[in-house]
């Protein structure tokens, strides 16, 4: 019998969120316990999910691990914190670089893509747009066109002409910068849409897409997602 595993991960097949948290498990080396919040039947929304995270996002985590005080630790919730907190408690591969600077320059490129372009395509969006905004759906694709190219092409600049640039987003080993733009190329690929003239970015998921820990993240390979 093997034992239970120490993590819970709420999760959904298809969000970008949720993919950089996988990856980032698959690096480890750790398998989390994942249950299913269907987004599309609005399951992010009932009451026992909003006991977890108020905001309704997925994913979240839970340690089953108690404190020393016998109680539950509270669930994390945010990707970019999940990643951060399975780095420090998992040291080996290091998301994050050794040095100051790096750090920074690794933290940057990846709220870049996770705070300012994934949260502009989000289905809170959507439905805020197509219910109250009066978008049609020409109008919903146009947008999530337009937020993926900004975002990209503003990233794409970067990595071009940064020196520390290398292999992978920052020098020669993956980091959370890479994971976070994996995610949004592989939620891109969910919805048809592509960004044209970006060839470091292409050339940097090249080398990610060769590794297992991206490769079984994939949103197709998730429980739940469609049939291809």
């Amino acid at each position: 019998m093997t034992d239970t595993p120490r993590f819970e991960l709420f999760s959904f097949w298809r969000t970008s969120a949720t993919y950089r948290v996988r990856v980032a498990f698959n690096l480890k080396g750790v398998q989390p316990e994942e249950h299913n919040i269907n987004i599309d039947a609005n399951e992010q929304r009932s009451e026992a999910y909003l006991k977890i995270n108020p905001l309704g996002g997925i994913p979240a985590l839970i340690d089953r691990e108690k404190r020393s005080d016998g109680q539950l630790h509270t669930p994390i919730t945010q990707s970019l914190a999940i990643l951060e907190f399975l780095d420090e408690m998992y040291p080996q591969p290091a998301l994050l670089p050794t040095d100051l600077h790096g750090r920074a320059r690794v933290r940057s490129l990846a709220a870049m893509l996770a705070a300012d372009t994934h949260p502009m395509i989000t289905p809170r969006v959507k439905k805020y747009l197509t219910t109250t905004g009066g978008f049609d759906d020409a109008a919903w694709r146009a947008w999530q066109i337009h937020w993926f190219t900004t975002g990209l092409q503003a990233v794409e600049q970067r990595l071009a002409t940064e020196s520390a640039t290398g292999t992978f987003c920052h020098g020669d080993s993956v980091t959370m910068a890479d994971i976070c733009l994996a995610s949004i190329i592989a939620v891109m690929k969910v919805f048809k849409i592509e960004v044209p003239n970006t060839p470091t970015i292409d050339r940097i998921m090249a080398q990610c897409h060769q590794l297992e820990a991206f490769v079984k993240a994939e949103p197709a390979r998730q429980k739940g997602a469609p049939a291809a």
